[in-house]
């Protein structure tokens, strides 16, 4: 069968069996990816995904099933049947209906268009280039370039038939250096049209590295903190579950009930836009059109993240953040493009604020050292030393350590260079971060 013909023989077959909705989540995609070590291919994939998950409703109850064949539609129905059946308590996820959408234009990809020897070629040459930088540098231990292609189509006897196209790309580059015994790594990242200019990645994965030597721990205190927005992104994307409201309904979330407080200092606004220009979506996995949210507004808990499930059982409307990571899993929630709205002050503004303090630029540990149900943490870092506004030398080997929440209220000023991950489903992006005290240990 076509997959036109198959959706609809499942969608006939699941009514005609006796469940009161169904819903297809038809998924296809392929993606590239090469790794390059000593100027020779050291990984190298090309894949497809290609899979139909399918949702049914039955006396309040949800099952799910999945397949990679388009043949046979009742047996997948009776799989989807059964699970439901078996189900003990009833579970109140509504399915939406016939929608329309907002036109939305992706940004220029013009690493997804190229060859895969053209791809090749650029990973080849950011390695080279980070060799010839700097004779310190020893060798690359991680040079990937990676794209990928993604459809989703979402139909349901509702009338739903909801259709969205995802190209994503980025390379990576992380550079050993060495000086006598002292070895350090670097590391940058690229996405979309910047992958081209690998001479840039290059540069800044190779002078992350060389900026660490001569590292060493601080002495254990309270400092004030200028987290760097690379070090903010991967702290701030640990505490997402925080915001989900499935969790906070299970008691799984500290922001459960607290619409309308204030959670954070009044430098902090947080939002979740699925129509962010760098990587918009239409709707989200389970159909509903995009919503644009202020999450937190000038320091006050706004909303939480709901799909339709959540959202039905809050009384409010869904915010959009419906989430499926594949056809095969059952729908959760997850954020679109999260992101702390920028500042004025650049990061030297941002230097001379701090005066004297710590600077991070890197936090490891992160499953491991944070509780998203508590908001406690205590995490591995890395960064600077500055003294009177200027960097004395690098530190390494040190612990901070506190709560999310209090160091949402510690938040003094938001720098203008706000930084995304890599796009994909969900983007999450932070500029640096002034912090007017955290607890630090060292030696």
């Amino acid at each position: 069968m076509t997959y036109n013909e198959f959706r609809k023989s499942v969608l006939d077959t699941a009514l005609a069996l006796g469940c009161d909705a169904a819903e297809t989540v038809f998924v296809e995609g392929d993606s590239f990816q090469v790794g390059v070590l000593s100027q020779e291919i050291d990984t190298y994939s090309v894949s497809r995904k290609f899979g139909m998950g399918l949702r049914v409703q039955v006396n309040g109850r949800d099952g799910y099933a999945y397949t990679e064949k388009l043949e046979d539609p009742e047996s997948l129905c009776r799989r989807a049947l059964d699970n439901a059946r078996v189900i003990g308590t009833s579970d109140d996820h509504p399915m939406q209906g016939a929608q329309t959408y907002a036109t939305v234009t992706a940004p220029e990809n013009p690493v997804c268009d190229m060859s895969e020897r053209e791809k090749i070629a650029l990973a080849l040459e950011a390695e080279r280039r980070a060799l010839s930088i700097d004779p310190r540098v020893e060798r690359v231990s991680r040079d990937m370039l990676i794209t990928g292609h993604t459809t989703i189509h979402i139909s349901n006897t509702l009338g739903l038939d909801a259709h969205r196209e995802n190209r994503y790309s980025y390379s990576y580059l992380s550079p050993i250096v060495r000086e006598g015994d002292e070895v350090h790594d670097g590391m940058a990242f690229r996405t979309g049209r910047d992958i081209l200019d690998t001479a840039s990645l290059a540069e800044e994965a190779v002078q992350d590295g060389l900026s660490q030597l001569g590292a060493a721990p601080v002495h254990s205190g309270n400092y004030r903190v200028l987290f760097k927005n690379i070090a903010a992104v991967d702290f701030f994307e640990a505490f997402m579950p925080m915001f989900s409201a499935d969790n906070a309904q299970k008691g799984l979330s500290p922001l459960a009930g607290r619409e309308g407080e204030n959670i954070a200092s009044a430098a902090v606004t947080l939002c979740d836009d699925p129509l962010y220009p760098a990587n918009p979506r239409a709707f989200d996995d389970e159909g509903t059109p995009s919503v644009s949210k202020t999450v937190v507004e000038n320091g006050v808990f706004r909303t939480l993240l709901h799909n339709l499930k959540t959202a039905k059982k809050a009384g409010c409307a869904s915010t959009s953040n419906a989430d499926r990571p594949s056809a095969a899993s059952p729908v959760g929630i997850a954020p679109s493009n999260f992101y702390m709205t920028s500042g004025e002050d650049d990061f030297e503004t941002l230097k001379r604020k701090l005066g004297t303090g710590l600077i991070i630029t890197e936090v490891s540990g992160l499953h491991a050292g944070v509780n998203a149900v508590t908001g406690d943490f205590s995490l591995l870092s890395k960064g600077f030393l500055v003294e009177n506004s200027e960097i004395v030398r690098p530190v390494d080997q040190i612990t901070i350590a506190g709560s999310f929440l209090t160091l949402l209220k510690e938040i003094e000023t938001v720098g203008s260079d706000l930084k995304f991950t890599p796009p994909g489903s969900s983007m999450l992006g932070m500029p640096s971060i002034l912090i007017s005290g955290l607890m630090v240990a060292g030696k």
